[in-house]
């Protein structure tokens, strides 16, 4: 078995086998389940809809507020303010140990860095819970409806996904780090191609190089990449980080994936002479390198975001200073923000000095948030403005309407801020003193090693009677797969359609179906509404549609909007999943000829039961492909909250046969 087949299997609730494999639906106990207060505003209405019944775990759920916070947005945003206080009640009522206020850290950074130990499995109401599998966890982003369940259940169902294997050979030039590896990996592989819906193990004799930070921020972007979860071998490294926490060092297991465990595919990145990467708009795989975009005029920097973690904001305030000492001139703007992940990293850059050097660089610093890599409070790029960024999404009006993202590592953008022009690191890099730099961060030699550690898990009983999920949930559903038939004229889109450009993250906010339903691609296709409600009422789209942000709010602007069907060549596993919590139809067509033949306000007829679709003026028939047994399930039951009040506690054990 791959590493993450042995976490799923060791979760795995009456597995009937001492394995899995691809294709398995399993039921799975939950470590963890995490959201932040943007989270927060939809999972309550799930909640709501649930009963609010008492959570499984009071202290295995971890709420922070930090999406949509700072502190002009919390004194005079009353949107803000009414979500702070959601979250707020909530903690107080379920009575969490882990709650997190406004501007205390970042949703992924204090998690990863105090609490997740390998092995375990996490589910976040965030893209982003990638970042875990930095330590060796099975951690994925998923919509709010589905960290509520799993929140007050304790468990889940999954897919066991296929993977595959990114083998990193070669040596790294000091300062060549997490973001520079994960943007090559992006740039030669693409973004939603290979790594689409599958596990991606990450190994080879490069990694056993890589900090517990680097590994944070390439898992942290296999949500980029289009990955379902990125995972490293816990290993030395990763223990001798875990053993000195104050708490939460015990429990873990550090599986290794077999010699013989099967990977879909396998790829060679060689980091030999990598040079820094920069990805340009609006896609985080549009990567060159820094060779080619030296002198770039920019309009701001901003170094913050989970993905930027504490090695990275040490590394860029030592260059900070070096280009300080070496009288670079620093041009007058608001238009550099550094916001450090957690209230810890503040302290020891503080402590350091490095905090004084971001400021007499020119940089405000603000207290932990999302600010500019969102662009939904107060800090947004204004537009035609390019920044220069260390976050991991350049989408379209991802830092405010208009503004142009450029992606870089920290080191990048420190070297670039204090005349606004995009500069090579490297010189600075190879003058930074090491020494000091390890003990900024308080770091020893770290060994890596595989530690002595226990690696098992208990081995289910097989049982010989088998059924097939279809069969189970038919006995005990007694209802039939729905026979709905739509008609419609399309509108047509393109690959990667991403769920900023379906609902912008500024009207996250909203939780009422009908009002988010108004706001449906309010940037990039202000017609869409219009053009649904007159009669285009089915969505055709390429590859990957649904990346992104695990916001349901896409699935529920879709539905406010009035679609009534979405056809595609594939779709974002987070995406889907909301898709069929909330009963919003969708079918998969991987034939090339339906893709040619469809042109834009072309009628169909599509059975959903079927799979056929019926382009009407050729007559021509193409079929999707056939869902799994447990998506006809939740279709038929009207989505997961009437699939739970049928079913109760026992609805995974019913769903996933």
């Amino acid at each position: 078995m791959t590493l993450t087949e042995k976490i799923l299997a060791d979760h795995a609730i009456g597995l009937r086998r001492s394995y899995v494999r691809p294709g398995d639906v399993l039921r799975i106990k939950v470590d963890w389940t995490i959201a932040s207060e943007l989270a927060w505003n939809g999972m309550n209405e799930t909640y709501e809809r649930l009963g609010r019944p008492e959570i499984h775990n009071k202290e295995r759920f971890y709420l922070a507020i930090d999406h949509t916070v700072d502190p002009v947005t919390i004194a005079n945003d009353p949107r803000t303010q009414k979500l702070i206080q959601l979250s707020k009640a909530f903690a107080s009522e379920a009575r969490l140990k882990h709650f997190y206020d406004s501007n205390e850290t970042i949703l992924h950074t204090k998690f990863y860095r105090d609490l997740i130990l390998p092995g375990e499995v996490v589910l976040g109401a965030d893209s982003h819970t990638s970042s875990h599998g930095g330590l060796g966890a099975f951690a994925i982003g998923l919509g709010g409806a589905d960290i509520t369940v799993a929140m007050a259940l304790g468990e889940s169902w999954i897919e066991v996904p296929e993977a595959i294997a990114i083998e990193y050979q070669g040596a790294l030039l000091f300062g060549i780090g997490g973001k520079d590896v994960i943007l090559k990996t992006l740039g030669t592989l693409g973004r939603n191609t290979i790594a689409m819906e599958r596990s991606v193990e990450y190994i080879g004799d490069a990694v056993r190089e890589f900090s517990t930070d680097m590994r944070f921020t390439i898992a942290n972007m296999t949500a980029e990449f289009g990955g379902l979860n990125g995972i490293f071998q816990p290993d030395g490294i990763v223990k001798a980080w875990i053993d000195q926490r104050d708490e939460y060092t015990e429990g873990g297991k550090y599986f290794r994936s077999d010699d013989d465990a099967q990977y879909a595919e396998r790829r060679m990145i060689d980091l030999n002479n990598l040079s820094p990467q920069i990805a340009k708009p609006f896609s985080p795989d549009n990567t060159v390198d820094i060779d080619d975009v030296i002198g770039q005029k920019l309009d701001g920097c901003f170094i913050g975001a989970c993905t930027t973690t504490e090695e990275e904001l040490v590394l860029a305030g030592l260059i900070l200073e070096l280009a300080l000492s070496d009288g670079r001139q620093v041009t007058q703007t608001r238009n550099r923000l550094m916001a450090p992940g957690d209230l810890t990293i503040e302290k020891n850059l503080r402590e350091s000095g490095l905090l004084d050097v971001y400021e007499k660089a020119g940089f405000r610093i603000a207290p932990p948030g999302c600010h500019l890599c969102l662009g939904i409070a107060s800090e947004r790029a204004g537009e035609g403005e390019l920044w220069l960024s260390s976050q991991n999404r350049n989408y379209q009006n991802r830092m405010g309407a208009g503004s142009l993202a450029w992606l870089s590592s920290a080191a990048v953008v420190a070297s670039s801020a204090p005349d606004l022009t995009l500069r090579d690191p490297r010189p600075y890099l190879a003058r930074v003193d090491q020494t000091r730099y390890q003990k900024i961060l308080g770091r020893t030699d770290l060994v890596s090693v595989t530690p002595d550690v226990a690696v098992s898990y208990d081995t289910p009983s097989v049982d010989a009677e088998k059924h097939s999920s279809a069969q189970r949930l038919k006995q005990k559903s007694g209802k039939d797969a729905p026979q709905e038939c739509f008609h419609s004229r399309i509108q047509l889109f393109g690959d990667h359609v991403d769920t900023d450009a379906i609902i912008p993250g500024e009207f996250c906010h909203i939780s009422d179906v009908e009002e988010i339903g108004q706001k449906c691609f309010y940037h990039v296709r202000p017609e869409f509404v219009e053009r649904v409600r007159a009669g285009q009422a089915i969505v055709v789209a390429g590859e990957g549609w649904g990346s992104g942000s695990s916001r349901e709010h896409a699935v529920w602007s879709l539905k406010g909007a009035g679609v009534k069907l979405i056809i595609a060549r594939s779709f974002a596993f987070i995406h889907k999943r909301n898709l069929v919590n909330e009963a919003l139809p969708f079918l998969q067509v991987t034939d090339d000829s339906f893709f040619e033949l469809v042109k834009e306000n072309d009628e169909l007829i599509a059975d959903l039961a079927t799979g056929e679709i019926i382009h009407v003026s050729s007559g021509k028939k193409s079929q999707a492909e056939t869902p799994s047994a447990i998506v006809t399930a939740l279709t038929r039951e009207g989505g997961i909250v009437p699939a739970i009040k049928a079913y109760d506690k026992e609805v995974f054990a019913v769903l996933a046969g």
